[in-house]
């Protein structure tokens, strides 16, 4: 299962023309994080690698998977990678800036890049499809409003329309797209997906997402009262979160997000991608996560959502596992995101591990 728009490295890349920074990056270590949004804004930006020049006229990929729905039925979902600007926050853990541009989308370009993703879907078309922009789809420079209506005409075949969204983005944009896309598909469902992150408020504040733990939760609330469901991101090992506190913190945001409304939470590794992450590593306030945590982390949020819990199953095999029991663990994480059960545990001669059940 593949998901976007917290952790980085979520996305198929595309090539493109590699461009240097203006600014002499910054080196990975640091002696202290910085205390003010603008100052982490800097921190963030000036570790950061060349950035891709991408087209703004073209989708980055599309990827059909099948997912279980609320109702317990297997769906087939189709994700689409759009290209568009970058999201106007600097989060410390996310590198889903390399898949955007550094000017604003133009209008005509997501109704373009949909078009063409619907176009190369075989049939039966899937009855899911998510929109991931690496951003904020209700950024209007993100996605120009005016291109809503040619959007909406694109999505008319789906019964289920999945967007992500900064939680101070939802508003009157959000409930526009839901009746544009009500118009032409009556009864369709729309879904917007949330990076909690984590509920840990002194964490989620250094992450940089600009806004406290109870903008989330009004978020949630004005989604709920707008007919609109909720998905929320919740990362596996984010920084700042003591070691000896990630699988308690991991429960706790897994209800936090459960008593949001959350149809469906999803857990993501935090995986260190960034530079900004490698210098906090190296200051002791981060360490990526293995497949053990990850495998503990599919038990604790399924004894703690009210929803689905899904494990974001993209690049696993990056993670620090045993060579021999690794892809049988991995399979195994993809037949709990379907089954919503954890599968009996799997025993290794080689690694002498028991993965947790």
């Amino acid at each position: 299962m593949i998901e976007g728009g917290t952790a980085g490295n979520t996305r198929p890349v595309e090539g493109g023309v590699v461009t240097t920074s203006p600014d002499a990056p910054m080196p990975l270590d640091v002696a202290s994080y910085p205390d003010t949004r603008t100052e982490r804004d800097r921190f963030v930006v000036r570790r950061r690698s060349a950035r891709r020049v991408h087209d703004a006229w073209r989708h980055q990929g599309v990827l059909v998977e099948p997912e279980r729905s609320a109702d317990g039925h297997i769906e087939s979902t189709a994700t689409v990678f759009l290209t568009g600007r970058e999201c106007p926050w600097r989060c410390v853990m996310c590198d889903l800036w390399q898949y955007t541009t550094a000017d604003d989308t133009p209008r005509g370009a997501i109704p373009a890049q949909i078009g063409d993703a619907v176009t190369s879907l075989r049939h039966p078309l899937p009855t899911v499809i998510k929109l991931y922009n690496a951003g904020s789809f209700f950024d209007r420079r993100a996605v120009p409003p005016s291109d809503i209506a040619a959007i909406a005409d694109h999505l008319a075949p789906f019964d289920r329309i999945i967007v992500e969204a900064h939680p101070s983005l939802i508003g009157d944009a959000t409930w526009r797209f839901r009746d544009a896309v009500d118009a032409r598909h009556p009864g369709a469902r729309l879904e917007v997906a949330i990076g909690l992150e984590t509920a840990n408020p002194d964490a989620f504040h250094r992450l940089n997402k600009g806004i406290a733990l109870d903008a989330v939760t009004r978020a949630a609330r004005a989604l709920a009262a707008h007919e609109v469901d909720v998905r929320m991101f919740v990362l596996i090992a984010p920084p700042f979160v003591p070691l000896d506190q990630q699988d308690s913190w991991l429960a706790e945001s897994v209800r936090f997000a459960s008593a949001c409304g959350a149809t469906a939470t999803t857990l993501i590794p935090t995986r260190p991608g960034e530079g900004a992450l490698q210098a906090l590593a190296a200051a002791g306030q981060f360490r990526a996560p293995t497949l053990d945590d990850v495998e503990r982390a599919a038990a604790i949020g399924l004894a703690n959502a009210s929803g689905r819990v899904f494990v974001d199953t993209w690049n696993l095999e990056a993670l620090p596992s045993c060579p021999q029991c690794g892809p049988t663990r991995r399979a195994r994480l993809q037949r709990f995101n379907l089954e919503q059960r954890l599968p009996a545990a799997v025993e290794c001669r080689s690694c002498g591990r028991r993965c947790p059940s």
